[in-house]
């Protein structure tokens, strides 16, 4: 399910946090990028204007496209063009506690998500240890065949 976020929207409400009230666009855009590729989706963030003049800190973001909407571009135009033309809006998720926003997302049947839950969401996931599994032949060992195989590949008689 693509996600689109209303960038300055989520950024505004991570900084009401007092714990977070000097991230940065950037930094935000990193921390969802991560969480993105943690629940195997792809997304995009759409800030209003032009950006920072050095947007290099944006690139290599895994799962997240970042777009600005240019000069004197609002984010909320561009992101309901985006639901607008999209072929499946159903399949979509837009983060945005913007009212109008949010209709407009509803009308096409697109999922909605607050920029409040979706930021606490996204510090769940991103805040669960996580464990792999280990393979079960680092339990059992070798086998007999494998363990004459390494010796002959050593040269160690038996």
């Amino acid at each position: 399910m693509p996600v689109i976020i209303d960038g300055y929207n989520l950024l505004r409400s991570v900084q009401k946090a007092e714990e977070f009230e000097s991230i940065s666009d950037v930094q935000l855009c990193r921390l969802v990028g991560r969480y993105l590729k943690l629940i195997g989706e792809k997304g995009e963030i759409i800030f209003d204007g032009t950006g920072p003049r050095d947007k290099s800190g944006f690139d290599d973001i895994s799962n997240l496209e970042v777009l600005f909407a240019g000069p004197g571009g609002d984010a909320d135009i561009v992101i309901e063009d985006k639901i607008r033309a999209n072929t499946a809006p159903k399949r979509l998720t837009i983060v945005s506690s913007d009212r109008k926003l949010r209709r407009s997302a509803q009308a096409r049947k697109a999922r909605t998500v607050k920029a409040e839950v979706f930021w606490d969401e996204l510090q769940k996931q991103l805040s669960r240890k996580r464990t792999t599994k280990e393979p079960t032949a680092k339990r059992r060992g070798l086998t007999e065949s494998e363990t004459r195989q390494w010796l002959k590949f050593f040269d160690i008689e038996q």
